[in-house]
């Protein structure tokens, strides 16, 4: 059996790292990252009018059809129905990605459902312990409906110390598999960082996954910059039907942990992915580009690529198998000039990722 490129590796202080990938990626450019944060002027940090959302009808996410179907819920929370089964990625429905709900990045949209109309959650996946993708207030709230939690190494331990049962937690490294009934998870390798303070840096891994069932094959991303291990998920575990990608809060200053739009397309094309949503964007304000800048480039790498890209309104129904058609909403929402400025900007990041590799 072929032995894995990327595999999760840890320290003796039980501190994990980024196979391949010298340094912290949590430390690197600190003191740059400052500086752009001080000098850079916000155009549109954030929506001025509300955004176009579809409130998913009470009763429907309890009455799954035949067909494998996604839903947008915003950020990097995605609701699947796959094999009858329901399952969600990093669920975060409060209203602030943050330790406290008084400050921190404020969400753009409200929810499009009701927490009530939740049907029975066969399992939580859980990428990485960030706060806007492991939010205890909406585990808690979720809990009496969840089945089994998907999480990286050591993530389970945060679980626990909110009191959820360690019966439901199931910890995997990457590329172990866990099943349920027709739903294979696997967890597979990513390139970026974890904690939850300054004094937790990389103590638990962080992960994409695989989710495969009969109805479909799924790859959830997570938050990575983009490395040579989409290349060789995609060759072991691929084609997916759909790849949902992390395409948002990125800067060429973190492109090592944060994908830029372009690169996440071509990681989609490694994952030899037939249909790809852009996620982790359009939520909350978490860098320096304008709000709708993430998916104004991915389309247009999209295009020139000649990749498939879904942009569905938040709790739009997108049927995995026959998904639809690119919606370029966010443009309605968006000045022109602006939108103009995201591409130029999508050419100098490009030029400086050449220069890099010379």
């Amino acid at each position: 059996m072929a032995v894995s490129l990327f595999k999760a590796c840890s320290t003796p202080e039980q501190k994990f790292y980024n196979t391949g990938m010298a340094g912290s990626a949590a430390a690197s450019n600190l003191w740059e990252i400052a500086k752009m944060y001080l000098r850079t002027e916000r155009k549109a940090p954030s929506p001025t009018a509300p955004l176009p959302l579809r409130q998913i009808p009470a009763g429907e996410l309890s009455a799954p059809g035949d067909q494998a179907t996604v839903y947008r819920l915003g950020h990097s929370s995605i609701l699947i129905q796959l094999d009858g089964h329901t399952v969600l990625t990093d669920p975060v429905f409060s209203d602030r990605a943050s330790p406290v709900q008084w400050a921190g990045p404020k969400r753009f949209h409200p929810l499009p459902f009701a927490l009530d109309d939740l049907p029975t959650i066969t399992a939580v996946v859980i990428s990485h312990d960030h706060y806007d993708h492991l939010d205890r207030d909406s585990l808690l709230a979720l809990d009496n409906k969840v089945g089994t939690y998907l999480v990286p190494l050591k993530v389970g331990n945060h679980l626990r110390r909110w009191g959820i049962a360690d019966d439901k937690i199931v910890e995997l490294d990457w590329w172990q598999s866990h099943r349920i009934a027709s739903l294979q998870f696997t967890a597979t390798p990513a390139q970026h960082f974890s904690g939850r303070s300054l004094s937790d840096r990389d103590e638990t891994l962080w992960a994409s996954w695989a989710i495969k069932g009969q109805g479909g094959n799924l790859f959830f991303s997570g938050d990575s910059g983009y490395f040579g291990g989409f290349r060789e998920i995609g060759e072991r575990l691929g084609p997916f039907d759909l790849t949902l990608i992390e395409t948002g809060a990125y800067n060429l200053l973190w492109s090592k942990v944060h994908m830029l739009p372009e690169q996440s397309v071509q990681a989609h094309l490694d994952l030899k992915g037939r249909a790809m949503l852009p996620i982790h964007n359009s939520t909350f304000d978490l860098a320096l580009h304008d709000w709708f800048e993430p998916l104004e480039r991915a389309a247009a790498a999209a295009w020139e690529r000649n990749v498939t890209l879904l942009t569905p309104i938040m709790g739009t129904q997108v049927t995995v198998q026959q998904p639809g058609k690119t919606a370029f909403w966010w443009r309605d929402e968006a000045e022109p000039a602006l939108l103009e400025a995201a591409l130029a900007g999508a050419e100098q990041d490009a030029a400086a990722l050449k220069a890099r590799q010379r």
